[in-house]
């Protein structure tokens, strides 16, 4: 059976609070054996990364810019696109589900990009009144969410 690959999407900067309920999901997501697919910058995608480092997983760093050094440094696999915004897309298709946590319009832009394909998507404080996301209100209740799909 192939390897799940979660995607967490978010901010490239958050409040603390935003930062270890990101970090609490790459722990979980390590230890459901998943990798973790995220745009490899700060904020909660650096949250998202460092627990999921922390508890021995993998981590996939889809990058905005042509320079690996980019990356934050949770990052075991940054992938260069030079695409800007554009590699949202890539976030979201290299993707089985997304958990977006909190988020402005990048967010937003990889949420819709999901839901037009058909990907699920676990929302913990995000865009609200989004029909088709699955709200939650924990780290922990997202991972019991992700782990209900995958």
């Amino acid at each position: 059976m192939p390897v799940k690959m979660i995607g967490v999407i978010g901010a490239g900067s958050c409040s603390n609070e935003t930062y270890e309920s990101a970090r609490r999901v790459g722990v979980g997501i390590a230890g459901m054996g998943a990798t973790l697919v995220c745009g490899g910058l700060g904020g909660v995608m650096e949250g998202a990364c460092r627990g999921a480092h922390e508890a021995g997983g993998q981590t996939v760093g889809i990058l905005p810019g042509h320079d690996r050094d980019q990356a934050n440094p949770y990052v075991a696999i940054p992938i260069v696109t030079d695409l800007g915004q554009a590699r949202n897309v890539l976030v979201v298709r290299s993707s089985d589900l997304l958990i977006a946590i909190s988020g402005g319009y990048g967010t937003l832009s990889e949420i819709s990009i999901a839901l037009k394909i058909g990907k699920p998507v676990i929302g913990l404080t995000t865009w609200p009144d989004i029909d088709e996301i699955q709200y939650v209100s924990t780290a922990e209740e997202a991972l019991n969410a992700a782990a209900a799909i995958v």
